[in-house]
């Protein structure tokens, strides 16, 4: 089975984010987190979606990040 990448896209004193990474972290100990202030190719994707998980190459983000997608994307 392939690994797959994870990245997470957040920002500082944001509890949305906080909690998709406790979700993130119940089932994958190996992400890439990204502040989007960091890059504007990020902020500018990301500001108003945030906090947004890419797994290979889909997105999820908002009411998406959830246990049970989480643990069918992941496992």
């Amino acid at each position: 089975m392939m690994k797959k990448t994870v990245l997470f896209y957040t920002k500082e004193n944001c509890p949305l984010c906080e909690e998709a990474k406790m979700l993130l972290e119940l089932f994958c100990d190996d992400f890439e987190q990204r502040d989007i202030h960091d890059c504007d190719e990020w902020l500018l994707a990301y500001q108003l979606m945030i906090p947004v998980i890419v797994i290979d190459d889909e997105e999820l983000y908002g009411g998406r990040i959830n246990y049970p997608t989480l643990g069918e994307k992941l496992n």
